[in-house]
Formats: structure tokens, C-alpha cells, sequence
């Protein structure tokens, strides 16, 4: 009863939530003051003052029978630390709450907390923080979460370092007008879709030399072509059968478009936020251990039961649900390539997913077209045996590379420093010599056959794994073979080393601030090349390891440029005295909370462009040299368009 009585309180609290939060936010019912005074060095105590309009009262402190948490205060910087607990003062009245049907403790009319903090570094003159309570009248109940900002004693207006726009950039007036080509969205875009629909129709064909698919193959066709009265009925009910295995598959991504048309940033952030990537790489490892036979994944049965008995009913139903329940049978195989192309293909949004679906579900029903129409080629097809689970095996291996790329994303973003380059290339290292072994017959799996001799497809598989093992070998050294170009962009960047202290690319000459590299810009007399990148950019770790790296565009990068590389998925929280809240020209209030965000808006702001990598030119007196350019692999091209931003760079001088 009591739970029943609790349960009805909070379902009475949710009414009130919707019918009145509105009008209660209108109200304003608490105002609040925040004052920072110095008491110590480095230590600040915090005063908030809060007017309590009548008729209302805060839930200041926490009620354990009602459920509530008391009043809280966060700071968006991790660095301020509390020094002991907050002191809650005001006019205390215990009320009849009609809201939660108990007696309450609660505040009206005036409150004032005080907290100490503990504060290094540069003190702000305004210092944010969020201030989390719960408000309530005799109709309404409301959770508030107030953002404030409180003037410190003694703060330094550090408002130059947090600019944002650049007001002598026109895209439209560069001193030179050349560059401005490289890979535009668009074709990016069109690039991605081709690679994604030909990587899902790679996955599609795996699949089918899997021990769940590669069976059905004969069994399928031979039941459609027996059965049919005709052998063009045949070949129609099959041919029919495969389209529905591919519209099955790319009904998969339908979903995913309410999602990207309801919050667009919720697909292109799996690419960057750290705890997405920690659960991917959690996600392959299960996958991986599924195949190597520890333990099988699969749907609940009484879903295949209920698709398998709907398959015999009808005609075109029929052979729909039949090939529904191919897909759900064969998900124990099937489900970790799905998995692995989920999660490269989300980072584009849910067009880049229906064309991986479209391609893995083409891939998957070609066969049961193609041998309807051919049924001789049946008989050239090879027999089940153990190979079928050697494939999964190695699948398995594949699946926990993939996995540590996923971690290396995470790790990037968030500095742990746990992964470096040559972390992760010996973890590759390990997994290549895995499958080299395990095709050798030199590692055994639970589910493994006994191999008495192996075969030539074997022992050329092996020898493939062995060459591109050792050619990994290289890139755990400190050597100038360590640039791995042909996995150019997984493993993380250069710079990301055991043996490298710094944090420039390639040494150059560098900063990761636009305010410190334009210093040194005019310092040195030379024009800022800004580098929006990003730490999981696959296609900045390709420009940096196989343009950047020729030795003419090093050169003159190293000798005639200050490089200003700004990461834009960069999680680290700015210093309390950086943070603050930017209208975009669109009048729309951002806050800037970490470094991420600042650069992010920086690009958007000022180059009307939100891709990475993009590069710009920029002399001493922040006047565009020439057209900004995205991903450039051409080496010359992006030569040609060095060598112009210094031909205009010497002319802005005269």
C-alpha cells in the first residue's frame, strides 16, 4: 500500500509536470544572485541569494519519503573542486504537501546557500555553474536546472581569449583566388555511399560462406525449383525470395531516419563521443567471442517459430516469411557482420546505413537468383565441413581489430593515453599472427574439426595474414618505416606515440590554440595554415600520413607556415575562465564548454563549413590568403595550393 500511495504521488507530480510547467517557467518563481569571494589563495567561497515568489516553495533539502534529492550545484569544469558541504539557510515551513501526500519540509520566500570551492589557474570574472532543485505551488511541481553565472572577486575578463569570430574573413575576397577544390561534401558524400554499399555487399558475401547461410544455399533453390510447377515459376519464386532477403535488410535502416530527422547529432556523434565507442568496443568483443565458439548468439525462438509458420502460408506471403526466417536463423552468423556495419556506417547518418543494408542484403540474395536461373552451378558448389566454422574463427579475429579502433576513438577524445600508436599497431600485430596460426593448425577452437592435411586455399590465406603481419612490424619503431600507409587513418596519428613527446604532426611548427599560433604567426612573419581535424577523422590521419609526409609539401609546411591544428571532437573541458555562452549569427545562444565546441564553432562561424579535414590560410592580420580546401590527396594539388597561400601572403605585405 505504501508503495502503491509513493507511486500514485509520483504519477500525481508528472500531471502537474505537463499541465503547468509552462506557465510556472513563465512566473519565474525563483530568482536567484551568485556572488564569488575570496577567502584564501586559491580557495573561493560561493554565495547564491534566491528570491522565492509567493505562493511557492523550494524543496531544498532531500526528502527520502517523497523521493527527492535537495538542491545540488555542478560546475561544468572538473578542476573546481568543493571543500566541504553546502550550508542551506532560509525560512523553513514543514507543509501538508498535497503533491506528494506527506509531510514536507520546505523553503519560502528567501534561500541562501554557501559552498567553498577550491579554484587554480586563471579566476574568472564570471564563473558557471548549474544549479539543480525543485520547485512547487499549490498546483504545479517543477524540476528546475538553472544555469548562472557568478561574479568572482578579484576575476580577470578573459573575453579576448574567447573569441570566436573573425570579422576581416571574407570567403568571398581571398587575396588569391585558387584552391577551393579538393573533395567537396557533396562528392565526399557520394564517395562514402559507394564505399559503405560496396563494404556491406563485402560483409553480405562473408556471410555467405558462413556454417548459418552457406547450407541453405542448396536447399533454398532445390525447394523452389521442385516445387514449382514450371521452371520459370521456379526461377520467379526464387528471384522473389532473394528480393525479399534484400528488402528485408534494408528495411533494417528505416528506423534510423525518424531518429536523424528528429536529432541529426545523435547518428554523427557515435564517430566522437567516448562512451558510444567504449560500448562498440565492448559490442565487438562479445561478437568476436561468439565466433571463436564460446557461446552462440541468437534471436529468442519463439520469434523464428512465429516467421516459420507464416512461411508456408500463401504464395508471395509465404515465400516473404521465408526468407524473413532465413534471416533470423541465420543471425548467429550474420548478426556480428551486421554489427561491425552498424557501427561504421551510423557516423554517416541513416542514408550511409540503408546503402550498407542494401549492399549486404544484395550480396546475401544474388546466390538463390542466380543459381534459380543456373542450376547446374549447384553442383561446382563446395561441400559443408569445417572450413565453414574456420571462417568464423577468423571473422572473429577481424572482429577484435575492429574493436580496438573503437577503443583507440575513445581514447583519443578523451586523453587517456592508453592506446599510442604503437599500442595499438601491436595489438593488430598479435591479432594477424593469431589467424596466421590458427589457419596453420597451430591454434585449436572448441568447435574446430580435426584437420589431418592443409589445403592450398589454407595454407595461401595464411601465408597473406603472415605478409601483411610482418608488414605491421615497422610501426611499433622509431624509425621512418613506422608510417604505415596502407592502413592510413585507423591506427591513431604519428604524434600519438611512446616515443614522442610533443603533440605537433610530423614536428612541424605548430599550436593547438588559434589565439597562441596567430602570436607566433606574427612573431615569425609567416601565415597561419589552420587544420580543422579531429581525433576519430579518418580522412585528416590520411592527408597527415601520406600528403603531409612528402617530403616537398613537409618542407614547406615546416620552413614557411605556422600550423594551427584545432580538433573539433576534443572533450576536454576548457578552464573555467574559457567557458562561456557564443549567439551564432543565426542568434542562436551555444555554450562553450569544451575544446571541441570552441573550434567546432570557430569553423562554422567564420569558413560556413562544418566538414573535417579543412584547411585555411590566414596572414597576420587574419586576411584570407586563398579559398579554404578539404580533403586534397593529391600531393601536388595540395602543393599547388600551399605555394598560392604564400605567392598571397607576400603580396599582402606589399
Amino acid at each position: 500500500m505504501k508503495n502503491f500511495k509513493k507511486a500514485g504521488s509520483l504519477f500525481i507530480a508528472v500531471i502537474a509536470l505537463f499541465q503547468f510547467s509552462v506557465r510556472a517557467q513563465d512566473s519565474a518563481a525563483v530568482k536567484w544572485q551568485a556572488t564569488g569571494k575570496k577567502i584564501a589563495a586559491g580557495q573561493y567561497e560561493i554565495k547564491l541569494t534566491a528570491t522565492i515568489k509567493a505562493g511557492w516553495h523550494v524543496y531544498a533539502r532531500s526528502n527520502a519519503a517523497a523521493g527527492l534529492e535537495g538542491l545540488k550545484i555542478t560546475f561544468s569544469d572538473s578542476a573546481i573542486q568543493k571543500a566541504g558541504d553546502q550550508q542551506i539557510t532560509g525560512e523553513t515551513k514543514t507543509i501538508a504537501d498535497k503533491i506528494f501526500t506527506t509531510q514536507t519540509e520546505v523553503i519560502v520566500n528567501s534561500l541562501v546557500v554557501v559552498q567553498k570551492i577550491n579554484l587554480s589557474g586563471t579566476i574568472p570574472a564570471k564563473l558557471k555553474a548549474t544549479l539543480l532543485f525543485n520547485t512547487a505551488n499549490n498546483e504545479a511541481f517543477i524540476p528546475e536546472e538553472n544555469k548562472i553565472e557568478i561574479d568572482m572577486e578579484g576575476g580577470v575578463d578573459v573575453s579576448a581569449s574567447n573569441r570566436i569570430l573573425i570579422s576581416s574573413v571574407d570567403l568571398k575576397k581571398p587575396v588569391n583566388d585558387c584552391g577551393g577544390t579538393g573533395i567537396s561534401a557533396e562528392e565526399s558524400a557520394s564517395g562514402g555511399l559507394l564505399t559503405i554499399f560496396l563494404l556491406g555487399f563485402l560483409g553480405g558475401l562473408v556471410a555467405l560462406i558462413t556454417p548459418c547461410v552457406f547450407p541453405m544455399i542448396p536447399l533454398t533453390v532445390s525447394f523452389f525449383t521442385k516445387k514449382a510447377i514450371s521452371k520459370k515459376q521456379g526461377i520467379f519464386n526464387a528471384s522473389l525470395y532473394g528480393f525479399f532477403i534484400f528488402l528485408i535488410y534494408v528495411l533494417l535502416s528505416v528506423p534510423f531516419y525518424f531518429i536523424d530527422s528528429a536529432s541529426p547529432e545523435i547518428l554523427n556523434s557515435v564517430s566522437t563521443n567516448p562512451w558510444l565507442n567504449v560500448i562498440f568496443f565492448a559490442v565487438f568483443i562479445v561478437f568476436a567471442l561468439s565466433f571463436f565458439g564460446l557461446y552462440e548468439i541468437t534471436l529468442p525462438s519463439s520469434i523464428s517459430g512465429k516467421a516459420d509458420a507464416k512461411a508456408g502460408t500463401g504464395n508471395i506471403i509465404g515465400i516473404f516469411f521465408m526468407a524473413l526466417t532465413l534471416a533470423i536463423v541465420s543471425f548467429s552468423c550474420t548478426g556480428p557482420i551486421l554489427g561491425s556495419l552498424l557501427v561504421g556506417s551510423l557516423t554517416g547518418g541513416a542514408v550511409q546505413l540503408t546503402a550498407g543494408m542494401g549492399g549486404f542484403g544484395l550480396a546475401l540474395a544474388l546466390p538463390f537468383a542466380l543459381f534459380a536461373l543456373f542450376p547446374n552451378w549447384l553442383n561446382s558448389l563446395p561441400k559443408s565441413g569445417g572450413w565453414l566454422n574456420s571462417v568464423k574463427v577468423v571473422l572473429g579475429f577481424i572482429e577484435v581489430g575492429l574493436a580496438i579502433k573503437f577503443l583507440s576513438n575513445a581514447d583519443l577524445v578523451m586523453h587517456w593515453g592508453i592506446l599510442k600508436r604503437e599500442v595499438f599497431i601491436g595489438i593488430w600485430i598479435l591479432v594477424g599472427a593469431g589467424i596466421t596460426l590458427y589457419l596453420l593448425g597451430k591454434i585449436k577452437f572448441p568447435l574446430d574439426s580435426p584437420k589431418k592435411k592443409l589445403t592450398r586455399a589454407r595454407f595461401f590465406l595464411a601465408a597473406v595474414f603472415c605478409v601483411f603481419t610482418i608488414y605491421l612490424v615497422p610501426g611499433v619503431t622509431n624509425t621512418k618505416y613506422a608510417n604505415l600507409t596502407l592502413i592510413s587513418g585507423f591506427p591513431p596519428p604519428l604524434y600519438y606515440s611512446i616515443y614522442q613527446t610533443g603533440d605537433c604532426i610530423l614536428n612541424l611548427n605548430c599550436s593547438h590554440d588559434y589565439e597562441e599560433g596567430l602570436k607566433m604567426a606574427k612573431a615569425e612573419n609567416k601565415p597561419i595554415l589552420i587544420d580543422f581535424t579531429g581525433y576519430a577523422c579518418v580522412n585528416c590521419r590520411r592527408m597527415e600520413e601520406k600528403v603531409w609526409s612528402d617530403p616537398e609539401v613537409y618542407n614547406i609546411m615546416k620552413e614557411k607556415y605556422i600550423v594551427v591544428s584545432l580538433y573539433v571532437d576534443d572533450k576536454k573541458n576548457l578552464p573555467a575562465a574559457k567557458q562561456f555562452t557564443y549567439t551564432t549569427k543565426e542568434g542562436i545562444a551555444k555554450e562553450i564548454l569544451t575544446v571541441g565546441d570552441k573550434w567546432a564553432t570557430f569553423e562554422t562561424e567564420n569558413f560556413k563549413n562544418n566538414a573535417q579535414p579543412l584547411y585555411a590560410i590566414l596572414n597576420g592580420d587574419e586576411i584570407l590568403m586563398n579559398n579554404p580546401v578539404g580533403y586534397t590527396p593529391g600531393i601536388q594539388e595540395y602543393k599547388d595550393w600551399l605555394l598560392c597561400g604564400l605567392d598571397a601572403f607576400e603580396k599582402s605585405k606589399k
